[in-house]
């Protein structure tokens, strides 16, 4: 029987990991269908261009679906219970995606992971704040989170390989075994909150009037818009550059395992120096994006700036994440979901803003167009000093003694 927490003192390690693996599980199974893009083309005998509605109802769903399922669920299912059964949807999913024998079973099959992604993430970090000390927050997030970045990193390009070397059913049906098991070690590991634990019943409305919470949910999916600009269409530039074809794969690796280092950077300042810390992190964002065209087309100073900007990338989560939660309040839970459909939404919109900024500025420039939204979050972070993004407890003036 699962333990239960209502003050929490200490760290449960065990199911901060169980967590991260689930993260690690989630982004994989979002992005692991443009890796094997040409081979779920020919075995389902359908267009590459119409594969790609794998990964555009997977997004699609989540935006339409998160906000009201969380708000329904919330006070209804305990998210331990609610956390497990997202775990096992992205099971389901996954095998039925690997059974499905032509795409309309196989959008169907995405749609099912699609909610079940957004309820995740609705719940996770809301979930997380609640089994730690308050004063531990901001390193939970960093742990947790890390399953993102070593998805990025490692899981979708072994996903992809493993596709390519047998077949792309197998590599579902790979993620969709994980997936169970990760449920039954939640079943173990995670801790149980009790209901009342919540002060209220998660309003939309609330939250939008808490102070902060506007800032934070739109400077967070801006970053991810700047993110996706760039990292759609990192091919292209590269090639522009003049650097060789292996350049992208390269490129991309570093940008997730330099990930990791981020987000160890901000565990250990999230929850002490979180302005400082996130005004420099966004301003490192945009000085790489704006070198990029200077400096990235040499292999030292590609291979800097992309570990720059990975590393960046990966500490600005964990920062949003704890900044959501905190301007918050009591209405946490519904914040937290409204900046799940805001970063789809951005990460939407910067797929589409590269292609415009490719199409209208070429490939070369495809970075500063990236540097723009960037450039904006920072503004909104800089001017959000006393509710969005506030000074930590290491960062306030001490009064004279």
């Amino acid at each position: 029987m699962a333990p239960q927490v209502s003050n929490p003192q200490r760290i449960p390690w065990g199911g901060l990991l169980v967590l991260a693996a689930i993260g690690f599980t989630a982004v994989t199974t979002e992005l692991l269908p443009s890796g094997l893009l040409p081979q779920i083309s020919r075995d389902l005998g359908v267009e590459e261009s119409a594969v790609g509605s794998l990964t555009a109802a997977y997004a699609a769903v989540i935006v339409f679906t998160a906000l009201p399922l969380s708000r329904f669920l919330s006070g209804r299912v305990p998210r331990r219970v609610l956390l497990i059964a997202t775990v096992l949807a992205f099971a389901l999913s996954n095998v039925l995606l690997a059974l499905a024998p032509n795409l309309a079973l196989a959008v169907g099959a995405r749609l099912l992971g699609g909610v079940a992604h957004g309820l995740l993430w609705s719940t996770m970090a809301p979930y997380v704040a609640r089994i730690v000390p308050a004063r531990s927050v901001g390193k939970a997030m960093a742990i947790v989170f890390s399953g993102n970045s070593i998805a990025l990193a490692i899981g979708a390009p072994i996903g992809t390989l493993m596709g390519t070397a047998l077949t792309w059913r197998t590599s579902f049906l790979v993620l969709a075994g994980i997936a169970a098991i990760l449920a039954l070690l939640a079943a173990y590991l995670l801790p149980a909150v009790p209901r009342n634990a919540g002060h209220s019943t998660p309003s939309l409305r609330g939250a939008l009037a808490q102070p902060g919470v506007i800032a934070v949910a739109t400077a967070w999916p801006l970053l991810l818009l700047a993110h996706f600009t760039l990292f759609t269409y990192i091919a292209p530039f590269l090639h522009a550059t003049g650097l060789p074809d292996a350049a992208t794969g390269i490129s991309l690796s570093v940008v997730g395992a330099s990930g990791l280092a981020g987000i160890w950077i901000a565990g250990l300042t999230a929850d002490s120096r979180p302005r400082r810390s996130v005004l420099a992190t966004i301003a490192v964002l945009v000085a790489a994006f704006a070198l990029l065209p200077v400096l990235g087309g040499t292999w030292a100073g590609n291979l800097v700036l992309m570990a720059v900007w990975g590393t960046a990338f990966g500490a600005i989560g964990i920062y949003n994440q704890a900044a959501i939660l905190r301007a918050g309040g009591e209405h946490r839970d519904a914040a937290n979901g409204l900046t799940v459909v805001t970063i789809q939404l951005g990460i939407s919109i910067g797929a589409v803003y590269g292609a415009l900024a490719l199409t209208a500025a070429g490939a070369l420039l495809v970075p500063l167009a990236a540097a723009i939204p960037a450039a904006a979050a920072l503004a909104i972070a800089i001017a959000s000093r006393r509710n969005g993004y506030p000074a930590g407890p290491r960062e306030k003036r001490q009064p004279p003694v």
